[in-house]
């Protein structure tokens, strides 16, 4: 578990790889309920769409993303907010890289301590998605953002 005086501008989160497959694109697309075949129909895909193969969905890449930023920050990391952008699509074959460095940390009116982190998903020279997430991290080792309610609470 990460503590907010551990963390600092320019720090570097480990690195997460992942080879992509098409049970991955298939099973995310499934978990969002998204039935657009794009994401499970080859065929759909290459000659209705023009794209190589299947690919990820924003959901399933979302959750990528959150697992990235939890698995940095564990189990007491909180997420508050978090965003991205697709840029190109990751297919089955690929294997996914996804990187990222914290930008700033604050502390809040409530002493919540907050960590922005950029991120970015690439498949070898290829970037596929730009990401940031703000995340609140314990301030000391007996605080816990998931214990924050209402005004203390501000993402």
């Amino acid at each position: 578990m990460i503590t907010f005086d551990q963390v600092s501008a320019g720090d570097a989160l480990p690195t997460l790889e992942y080879d992509v497959t098409s049970t991955t694109v298939v099973l995310g697309a499934l978990a969002a309920r998204d039935w657009r075949p794009m994401h499970h129909d080859y065929h759909f895909a290459v000659e209705r769409q023009g794209v190589q193969d299947i690919f990820l969905n924003s959901p399933n890449q979302a959750a990528w993303l959150e697992r990235f930023v939890t698995d940095w920050a564990g189990p007491k990391g909180r997420i508050g907010r978090i965003g991205f952008t697709m840029k190109d699509s990751v297919f089955p074959g690929d294997t996914m890289v996804i990187e990222g460095t914290v930008r700033e940390t604050a502390s809040d009116d409530t002493g919540c301590g907050w960590v922005t982190v950029d991120i970015v998903v690439r498949v070898g020279d290829r970037l596929c998605t730009t990401s940031f997430a703000k995340v609140a991290v314990p301030t000391t080792a007996d605080d816990n953002p998931w214990d924050r309610r209402a005004e203390r609470w501000a993402p």
